[in-house]
């Protein structure tokens, strides 16, 4: 047949169609199942395509592999199921402090009224991860410095903890 001429590292000269025609007819079982083809040349052998393997044996995730993708894809679940509520929690303290803020700024206020305002905020959201005692109101140039400054520990696994820092401030001014 005619088609265009492949020449081959050894110098043998093939035609295009004459290798197809070769490889479809000469392609044997080779060592370990892989197939090879032997042209019309002895001296000439080319490795052909994995006939015998289907796309469905190479696709996929092994069960191993899938294991280990859910567990460390469950640390991260279980560490997110950890961290909410304390998050949770922080963000009835912050609107403790930003309540306070909003009802007492440039009122001329008294450090008795901030802190009872604190006392009945902290009995109306619940908050139980910091005592109202706890919040400092100190006299500011101004006004008063409003802070909630407290650290969270939350067990993980086994002798594993996570800690977290908060600190909310304000100036509630005169």
């Amino acid at each position: 047949g005619t088609g265009s001429v492949q020449r081959f590292n050894n110098g043998v000269q093939v035609t295009e169609s004459e290798a197809k025609i070769t490889l479809r007819s000469t392609v044997n079982q080779g060592v370990f199942g892989m197939k090879w083809a032997h042209f019309a040349n002895p001296g000439v052998v080319r490795r052909a395509s994995y006939a015998g393997t289907s796309a469905r044996s190479q696709r996929g995730m092994t069960t191993l592999g899938l294991i280990i993708l859910v567990g460390f894809v469950g640390v991260f679940v279980f560490a997110i199921m950890r961290l909410t509520p304390i998050y949770l929690n922080y963000l009835k303290v912050a609107g403790v402090v930003n309540g306070v803020y909003d009802e007492f700024d440039s009122q001329n206020p008294t450090r008795g009224a901030i802190r009872l305002s604190i006392s009945r905020r902290f009995g109306v959201e619940s908050v139980d991860v910091i005592d109202y005692k706890n919040v400092k109101v100190q006299a500011v140039d101004g006004g008063f410095e409003v802070q909630a400054k407290y650290d969270h520990t939350s067990p993980f696994i086994a002798n594993v903890y996570f800690t977290v820092k908060f600190d909310k401030t304000v100036i509630v001014r005169r």
